[in-house]
């Protein structure tokens, strides 16, 4: 049966908000946690960028629930050792509710250091390797390493969990999908992707046991429909900009810019869940069980967020459930 967790947004919250929500994801019935991984907000309305390993140190005091990058790009702005020192503590803190969940990112966040911006089918050969050597460091074995993008030495990572970290991939075109489905231990996307979600499959075929699919997606509770439209444009433009944007525009600014083309009509009918009827937000999270996900993460935009863990709790999670 499909699970159902909340996604914390970074852009949208500080720090202290974000750890509030984990708790208040738990109290509603929400079994588990993405959290998303940025430096910068996709727009200045967003707003928030905080570090995420700090945030989910702190969400590991308040709640006892699994925890899952979603994503983060190891490849650029953070070298893979790092990330896998990052991801070794956060298990450590969760006592093993953590899962590693990565992708090739956005220049919006990786290019900040001034290094190139590379082509898509470079950013998957550096994920690849980055994989590699987080596994290995993961381990607590000392790590030597000279590859084609990256060079480790001596490197050994002394608090590691007693488990490995699951490193899960994300995938959105058909080359990153069939590369999540040759080395991650699980596959994440943000649409109901019945089809995509069975290419990772196939591309695994002959591992070790069936491994599970999480998706995430957004939804924007208000007592009035078109008050939540208003917030959705107002706040996540950039959701409905087409094709690669999302992943070579350097600046907030530019999402801003690019964001004019996007019109309330454009959110209105493009399926988001919108105002408070509980069957249309159960009905857009069927939609990815049907699909055949087993963890669908739901993020509430805007600012009720107590009204939106209420209603989840009393009519749409049980609503799924049942």
């Amino acid at each position: 049966m499909t699970e159902y967790g909340y996604f914390l947004a970074c852009e949208d919250h500080g720090p202290k908000a974000l750890v509030e929500q984990a708790r208040m994801a738990e109290q509603a019935g929400f079994t588990s946690l993405w959290i998303s991984d940025h430096y910068h907000p996709w727009n200045d309305v967003q707003g928030h960028s905080p570090f995420v390993w700090s945030v989910i140190g702190a969400i590991s005091r308040v709640t006892s629930l699994p925890v899952q990058t979603a994503v983060t790009c190891p490849t650029v702005r953070v070298h893979p050792a790092v990330v896998a020192q990052a991801a070794a503590t956060s298990a450590v803190l969760l006592e093993g509710r953590f899962r590693l969940g990565v992708g090739t990112g956005e220049a919006l966040n990786e290019h900040i250091l001034g290094d190139p911006w590379p082509r898509a089918a470079v950013r998957l050969e550096m994920l690849e390797e980055a994989v590699g050597i987080i596994r290995r460091l993961l381990t607590g074995e000392e790590v030597n390493h000279r590859g084609r993008h990256y060079t480790v030495e001596n490197a050994r990572l002394y608090d590691v969990p007693e488990e490995p970290v699951p490193v899960d991939v994300s995938g959105f075109g058909p080359a990153a999908i069939e590369l999540a489905g040759r080395i991650a231990n699980g596959f994440i996307t943000t649409m109901p992707d019945a089809e995509g979600l069975e290419r990772f499959r196939r591309a695994g075929e002959g591992g070790s046991g069936r491994r599970p699919a999480f998706a995430g997606t957004k939804v924007c509770y208000a007592r009035d429909r078109d008050e939540a439209v208003r917030v959705t444009h107002r706040r996540w433009p950039n959701m409905f900009l087409p094709g690669e944007l999302g992943q070579v525009l350097p600046t907030p600014a530019h999402f801003a810019q690019a964001s004019e083309l996007v019109t309330e009509e454009t959110v209105a009918s493009s399926g988001l869940p919108c105002g408070d009827d509980p069957e249309e937000h159960a009905r857009a999270l069927r939609a990815f069980a049907d699909a055949g996900f087993d963890v669908v993460h739901v993020n509430q935009i805007g600012p009720d967020l107590k009204g939106f863990f209420d209603f989840y709790r009393d009519e749409v999670l049980p609503r799924l459930k049942g």
